[in-house]
């Protein structure tokens, strides 16, 4: 009925009628990857939008553009993609319209539904009880994943199970056949509209779940308005899967005329004390954001080339339990025993920028009516990023649309959050303060449109290595990389060179955490350990001062999914490169080949490597760094301990000279 290929003919995409319902397939180089998939939307109050249509008009174009990145894992991206839009019709009654667009990429596509003023038959609105959308994928796949719809957000260790035995996972959600074909499902421009969840049905055709609301629908939206993407990423390596830049080119350009003010920089702070137990955020003895506290940090931060501070617990509202229950949270008054003026003026002095914390503690609404006030606080001191929190069980988000009255419940992920988490982006952006969210709605590429949104947590970060519960495994970090990093930029907060968690050690080692700063991508990246720890692993610390955090390019060396990753990125600002690698539990001896560096050019490769006795159970400090001169045409061998990694920086010679 309708076709489109992708530019190189490796991707298509064919749309069919079966009986008035519409379907999809998609093929790689012939092959079926995903069988004939169900479209369509249920509605309340009206009949589902997927009976008796007729194909009303079709069109096709193409784009081949090069864009800038504000910042991020690259420069330069490439949108080039094919584009079938396909108007259908309902033959009967109201005839209500909506179109289906497909944009088809080498290494993947990426859908939507469009729906104009008619969809609604003039009710000027609809009211989504569900997606129908399917992804019915054809060949047997094994699947790595998280639940949706639980308690902890996007907090789990990743599960691999094949494809068959998933449940209902949050996606990104990352497949791989037998003979290495993968496929990552995913969204992209999540504006004002709900999550999509995967929901398997049976065998392996999973269906769009969207978050609830509180009302018990999905979506409300006024016409017209279109969907965010369903994207599939579709590629023969795990690394061409995480090179994709597929999620960002489906979002609109940026929406600011300048972010210059936004600086990709590392910073440290009072964080890592308070998860150790060793402070609290409550005022009282234990109390960590002090005045004095707060000063040592930024002493400490100016004197080792640190251009932030963040300082958690600095407001009132703390004491008592505030998790879940954030409405004694005071945005713009300060403890007692912290003076705002004294430190922001210390801060200024010293050449460091505060990171501000706002903690809601799920009491969004009661946040929502500080936000201007509090933004316009941290814009006269000097603070240009803020770190946000949503800490409460999911579905628990706290929503008072009037002052006094009833207070609804809704989901991280639902259309209300993804209202809400952009409306903080955009009063931040007028106020030139970028945004970091913790217990966040997922990143679906939207860094594009609105590049102060720089990163967020939504997965298990470097906290649960102080907690336990368990902590985190050395092969989660790996599976970050292929599942959660395809989505965007994480605040992991590595950089715990101490190994030491609350009564339990970090699995781990040494050089494997300075890895960490090129594997996992953020542009704004934390020293989370505490300052007395880097004093005494000064070898180590010097890579975390010296590594870059914004890169001109990203290459993925080597790696397979949830075993191992070999990761090489150039640093923006300068013509040094970096690699990182690390693995699981199981240890490995690879041989890397050098040609990502420039050919005519000596090196020198400062090396952050696992000793030979090194293992994370039980010789994790095991650790040596040491030199020599490469150039494009050598290797390097890449010994990886069990749980390990290495962590190396080439500086060009001539550049060392030039200095």
């Amino acid at each position: 009925m309708a076709t489109v290929s992708s530019p190189g003919e490796v991707l298509a995409v064919a749309l069919d009628l079966h009986e008035g319902r519409l379907s999809y397939r998609i093929e790689r180089f012939g092959e079926r990857i995903v069988d004939d998939s169900r479209l369509g939307v249920a509605l309340r109050g009206a009949e589902k939008l997927e009976r008796n249509l007729s194909l009303v008009s079709q069109s096709t174009s193409s784009v081949d553009q090069r864009w800038e990145q504000a910042w991020g894992e690259r420069r330069w991206s490439r949108d080039h993609h094919r584009e079938l839009r396909a108007e259908f019709a309902e033959g009967v009654g109201a005839k209500r319209h909506f179109s289906v667009v497909f944009r088809v990429f080498d290494d993947g596509v990426g859908f939507r539904y469009e729906f104009p003023l008619s969809a609604g038959a003039g009710a000027g609105e609809l009211i989504i009880e569900d997606e129908l959308t399917e992804f019915a994928i054809a060949p047997p796949m094994t699947a790595w994943w998280i639940p949706a719809g639980e308690w902890n957000r996007y907090e789990y260790l990743y599960q691999r199970t094949p494809l068959a035995e998933v449940g209902q996972a949050h996606t990104p959600l990352t497949l791989r056949s037998a003979d290495g074909l993968h496929v990552a499902l995913h969204e992209a421009a999540l504006v004002d509209y709900s999550g999509m969840w995967l929901r398997r049905s049976e065998g392996q055709r999973l269906r769009a779940q969207l978050a609830p609301a509180a009302e018990g629908w999905k979506v409300r939206r006024g016409l017209p308005f279109h969907t965010p993407w369903r994207t599939l990423v579709i590629t023969d390596s795990a690394a061409a899967m995480y090179e994709s830049d597929l999620v960002l080119n489906l979002n609109e350009p940026s929406q600011l005329d300048d972010v210059s003010w936004f600086q990709p920089a590392k910073y440290v702070g009072i964080w890592w004390e308070l998860h150790l137990d060793r402070s609290s955020w409550a005022s009282g003895p234990r109390h960590g954001a002090t005045t004095q506290n707060a000063l040592r940090y930024i002493d400490f931060a100016a004197e080792h080339g640190f251009r932030g501070v963040l300082i958690e617990g600095w407001n009132r509202g703390w004491d008592g339990q505030w998790f879940g229950n954030g409405w004694d949270f005071d945005f713009t008054h300060a403890t007692d025993d912290f003076d705002f003026e004294q430190v922001t003026a210390h801060a200024r002095e010293r050449g460091v920028h505060l990171i501000g914390h706002h903690e809601t503690g799920c009491a969004v609404s009661h946040y929502e009516r500080q936000l201007d006030a509090a933004l316009r606080l941290y814009r006269n001191h000097g603070v240009d990023v803020i770190k946000s929190g949503y800490v409460c069980d999911a579905g628990q988000i706290e929503r008072q649309d009037r002052r006094g009255g009833p207070v609804l419940r809704e989901w991280h992920d639902g259309q209300w959050m993804s209202r809400h988490h952009l409306e903080v982006v955009r009063r931040a952006a007028a106020q030139q303060i970028a945004i970091n969210p913790h217990e966040p709605i997922k990143d679906t590429g939207l860094r594009r449109s609105w590049p102060n949104w720089v990163s967020r947590e939504g997965a298990r970060g470097m906290e649960y290595g102080a907690w336990g519960n368990p902590p985190n495994t050395p092969e989660h970090e790996v599976e970050l990389v292929f599942t959660r990093m395809l989505s965007g930029p994480m605040d992991y907060t590595p950089g715990i060179v101490s190994l030491q968690g609350r009564g339990q050690p970090i699995l781990s080692t040494l050089a494997r955490q300075l890895a960490l700063y090129v594997v996992i991508y953020s542009p704004i990246q934390m020293a989370a350990d505490l300052p007395e720890h880097y004093l005494a692993q000064p070898q180590a610390f010097q890579f975390i001062k010296d590594v870059a955090v914004d890169w001109a390019q990203t290459r993925v060396l080597a790696g397979e999914v949830g075993d191992f990753v070999v990761m090489a990125r150039q640093d923006r600002h300068s013509e040094d490169w970096y690699l990182g690698a690390i693995t699981d539990e199981h240890g490995r001896d690879l041989r890397q080949s050098l040609a990502f560096l420039a050919p005519g050019q000596r090196y020198r490769a400062q090396i952050y490597r696992d000793g030979e006795r090194a293992h994370y159970r039980d010789q994790p400090l095991d650790f040596v760094a040491e030199e020599r001169v490469v150039d494009h045409g050598d290797s390097l061998r890449l010994r990886l301990a069990p749980g390990g990694g290495i962590a190396v920086r080439f500086t060009p010679l001539q550049a060392e000279r030039e200095d």
